[in-house]
Order: C-alpha cells, then sequence, then structure tokens
C-alpha cells in the first residue's frame, strides 16, 4: 500500500485545502478562458451545451440561457474583490420582460446546487436592475446569516442605513440604501437615485470581506454592509439567472485600510 501514498496525499490536501486569504493581486479572470472556474448548472450541471459561460474578445460572456453559475476553484477569506460588468441587451424566460438579474454570490459551501438553481448555500452581492447592491441570504443545507444597521421602511422591507438600529437576518433581503421604494421588476428599470450606471456603461462592484463583514460598494459608493456573519469564506460564484451579462474583470486584493 505504500506505493499509493504519492497518490492519495494531494486528494487528502485537496480534500481539506485552506481558503486562499490574497497576499496580492490575483487576476481570477486572465482575459483568455476560465482557468480558474469551473461551471455548475441547474440542469446540465457541470455539462455547458448550450455555451451560458464563454470568453469572446477578453470578456466574460454569460448569455442566461441557464440558471446556475460560474465558481472559483478555489475557496478564499479576507480579501478585496472587484468585478467590471454591464448587461447585455438580452433576457431569457422566465424573466423575459422582466428587470435583468444575476448576482455575486459569497462564501459559497456545502454542495454544488444545494441552494437550488445550481448555487451554493451562500451571501449575494444582487445583481438587478434597481437593486444592485442589496444584500441576500441564500440557504442550502443551513441557512446564513449577518448583522446590519437597517430601518423598516414603509413597504414592510428593510433598507441599509448606517448608524441604525442593528437586527440579525438568516433569509431574506436588505435592500441598498436607496433602492426604490416603488420598485417594480420590469425590463430596464431604473431608480431615481441608482447608483447603477445606464444600460451599456461599465460597473464596478467591489466587496470587502473581513471575517464575518461585508462591505459592498457600487461604483465606487458604499451601498450596504453587514456584521457578524457566520459564513468567512468559500466559494465565488458570478450567477446566471436568464440576463445576458459581460464581465471584463474578476480580481482579489488584499485587504487594506479604506
Amino acid at each position: 500500500m505504500r506505493w499509493l501514498l504519492p497518490f492519495l496525499i494531494p486528494a487528502v490536501l485537496a480534500l481539506g485545502a485552506e481558503p486562499v486569504r490574497p497576499a496580492k493581486k490575483l487576476r481570477l479572470f486572465n482575459g483568455k478562458d476560465l482557468t480558474n472556474f469551473y461551471v455548475f448548472l441547474k440542469d446540465s450541471k457541470r455539462e455547458d451545451p448550450h455555451k451560458v459561460f464563454t470568453v469572446q474578445k477578453g470578456l466574460i460572456h454569460i448569455s442566461g440561457e441557464e440558471w446556475g453559475a460560474l465558481s472559483t476553484n478555489d475557496q478564499y477569506r479576507d480579501y478585496h474583490l472587484i468585478v467590471e460588468w454591464k448587461w447585455g441587451s438580452k433576457n431569457w424566460p422566465p424573466r423575459v420582460g422582466r428587470a435583468r438579474d444575476s448576482g455575486i454570490l459569497l462564501h459559497g459551501v456545502g454542495e454544488d446546487g444545494a441552494a437550488g438553481s445550481g448555487w451554493l448555500e451562500s451571501i449575494e452581492y444582487q445583481m438587478i436592475e434597481g437593486g444592485t447592491g442589496d444584500m441576500l441570504m441564500v440557504k442550502g443545507a443551513a441557512r446564513p446569516r449577518v448583522t446590519a444597521e437597517v430601518e423598516k421602511k414603509s413597504d414592510g422591507q428593510l433598507y441599509w442605513k448606517k448608524g441604525a438600529p442593528r437586527v440579525t437576518r438568516d433569509s431574506g433581503r436588505i435592500n441598498w440604501y436607496g433602492r426604490d421604494i416603488k420598485w417594480t421588476d420590469t425590463f430596464g428599470y431604473r431608480g431615481p437615485v441608482d447608483v447603477e450606471k445606464p444600460l451599456g456603461q461599465w460597473n464596478r462592484s467591489e466587496i470587502f470581506a473581513e471575517g464575518g463583514n461585508l462591505t459592498y460598494y457600487l461604483n465606487g459608493r458604499m451601498v450596504n454592509q453587514a456584521f457578524d456573519g457566520d459564513h468567512t469564506f468559500g466559494h465565488i460564484q458570478i450567477q446566471s439567472e436568464a440576463a445576458e451579462v459581460f464581465i471584463r474583470k474578476v480580481e482579489l486584493r488584499p485587504l487594506s485600510r479604506r
């Protein structure tokens, strides 16, 4: 059996691999291929017969045709994540006529697809027209939990507000501070104070993950924040959720003082 050890050790190490804490800039998307990622889709799992995720002209193209995600091979913790993206023109059923929708899933753990639609149990940085920067708890085998400073508005929903009373949530959504209280799930929706740029322009989403704390930025503006989360590391996923999306940068940096 001794001859098996050289083959078993790498597999054992991989199963118990420590999450990566970036010590330098890591370009997760190299502009050429999806080397640092794997695909997992709701229906076709690790196959991608419809080419939902491809690289075209130096950009990741997400067609949106199938629901699922592009997931990092490695798990990460304590990082500054930068994703630069813009919407495409197309929406697929069942969201034709509805707001373009996607998202970045953080601290993804557990079985692929355990949260439904090809996603991991995680905490979401929502990308949806009018609601980019919302924070969602994505349930898998367990319910992720965070604490945030929020105010409840007349629609009964929670909106992030710095300095407001803290509440702890393990489900639902914490809206970004400026989400339109009259938001409707409508294709091309824009609210009166949206930080997201108009269709066709590039957006820059930034996430600072430090232990159980998450801070969300959109185009240089802080839009949401949570503390004391019970998920502190995991895979990073970029969703396919019926909307066409283009991505030109996925980059991790070490944390620094802000």
